[in-house]
């Protein structure tokens, strides 16, 4: 998926760290939810509580829990589902403002030099430190 703020599978407590680290309201960031398959979690920083908004697969389409009273809409994808939640109004408790962007990790790769036999009769016992007492 090419949604910068997209997480795929990371807990909800995971999660919860990532938009506490950011610290602004508007915050927010999706994830695969835990509990119920094929569906998304949005998850949106306010006040210092994490609201989480279920997104729902309907086909091709994508469905959101909102606020009761607030018509449902149905989305072609969840670009299209964010871009109309920035908007305020719209039945989050706050707009989606702050992306909390995925940091894939990496790893770095050493170079490991390994001795020919015999390197280490070279070391002459004055070269040895005493570390302990």
């Amino acid at each position: 998926m090419e949604l910068p703020f997209y997480h795929g599978n990371i807990s909800k407590k995971t999660g919860e760290e990532l938009l506490y680290r950011k610290g602004l309201n508007g915050s927010f960031l999706l994830r695969d939810s835990e509990s119920v398959p094929d569906t998304f979690c949005l998850c949106v920083l306010f006040q210092r509580f994490i609201y989480t908004y279920r997104i729902f697969k309907i086909g091709s389409k994508f469905k959101i829990e909102t606020a009761e009273g607030v018509q449902e809409k149905i989305f072609s994808t969840l670009r299209d589902l964010i871009v109309h939640f920035e908007k305020p109004n719209k039945g989050l408790i706050i707009p989606l403002i702050y992306p909390v962007q995925y940091q894939r990790t990496t790893c770095t790769k050493r170079k490991i030099t390994i001795f020919p036999e015999g390197t280490y009769s070279e070391i002459k016992d004055e070269d040895y430190v005493v570390v302990l007492p």
